[in-house]
């Protein structure tokens, strides 16, 4: 039984990895960049308004994309929708706990970056590729943000 689970993990593993199976990722990625740029949600002017409260923009999108998700996890549990890789799709049913600190002390080092950068992190690619330069001090601090993590992870809380 173990030679078939390690069979199994490898063979997720490798279909994870394997750039025939990346390309779908790419193409989300370049249209999803394309859409965020177009409906300004990159926008370090729209984040802004949305921080000052001078703006329903940003707070209409992330409202729609939460009408969505929520739509989408009601489909998932009605049809029980399987993957790709045909398993069933499994929404945990736990009851709500308060997270520990180690969640409000990482939200909280998060939030403060955001709020400093005036930008999420996620769009960082966009953002360079629109030839917003400075998003390259962005980029670098991420970078620096991931390496100190890695360096210090073993002194974090976790749990």
């Amino acid at each position: 039984m173990a030679t078939g689970t390690a069979q199994s993990a490898a063979t997720q593993s490798s279909l994870a990895t394997r750039p025939e199976r990346l390309w779908p990722y790419a193409v989300i990625g370049i249209v999803l960049g394309i859409v965020f740029t177009r409906s300004e949600v990159v926008s370090w002017f729209r984040i802004q308004e949305m921080f000052r409260f001078q703006s329903f923009h940003m707070y209409g999108i992330i409202g729609s994309a939460v009408a969505v998700g929520a739509v989408g996890v009601w489909l998932i549990k009605r049809f029980e929708i399987r993957s790709v890789t045909n398993h069933p799709m499994r929404i945990p049913t736990d009851r709500f706990e308060v997270p520990g600190y180690q969640y409000w002390l990482g939200g909280t080092a998060f939030g403060l970056g955001w709020g400093l950068l005036g930008a999420c992190p996620g769009p960082i690619y966009v953002l360079i590729g629109n030839g917003v330069t400075v998003m390259f001090v962005a980029f670098l601090s991420a970078l620096v943000g991931v390496w100190t993590y890695g360096a210090m992870r073993h002194r974090l809380p976790h749990s």
